[in-house]
């Protein structure tokens, strides 16, 4: 599967989960200093039109940094090993997506106004944990998630 051919629909939410083995920083301006430890990232986002277009930007990890979710995905030591898709699903659903993880998954949520800046309920859309997350227990919770777990083939020729 290509990653052009993530998925046929055209709009949707997402839920990028990244791995970082190790600390990093990044250069946006609101967490400039920040120290983001190792660890396994989540990001909830959303695209009411050009779904693929988005998805295929994340997996690229050279791209114009524009969202503060391209800093982490640039990073040459982080690696996106799981995209949760929500096809069709309304943009408010990026907002449930991150309370569920806060309080089925014990997410922490400290890293404030990362992500969300369109959001007027969440204070975040980046959430951490040390490990990953049960995958099993997430998409029970979504009867119509799919996962699409990305490998090197993907990316090519991106």
């Amino acid at each position: 599967m290509k990653a052009q051919r993530i998925t046929d629909k055209i709009s949707g939410t997402y839920l990028l989960e990244i791995y970082a083995p190790e600390e990093f920083e990044i250069k946006a301006k609101k967490f400039i200093g920040v120290k983001f430890p190792p660890g396994y990232y989540y990001y909830s986002g959303s695209a009411q039109k050009g779904y693929n277009a988005r998805l295929t930007r994340h997996l690229k990890e050279s791209k114009t940094l524009h969202w503060h979710i391209d800093y982490l995905t640039t990073k040459k030591s982080n690696k996106i090993t799981t995209i949760f898709l929500f096809e069709n699903a309304p943009r408010e659903r990026e907002c449930e997506v991150v309370q569920t993880l806060i309080n089925e998954f014990h997410m922490d949520d400290s890293f404030s106004g990362f992500g969300n800046g369109d959001c007027k309920t969440c204070g975040t859309h980046l959430l951490y944990s040390k490990e990953k997350i049960n995958h099993s227990q997430l998409t029970s919770l979504y009867q119509s998630i799919v996962s699409f777990i990305p490998s090197s083939n993907d990316i090519s020729g991106l």
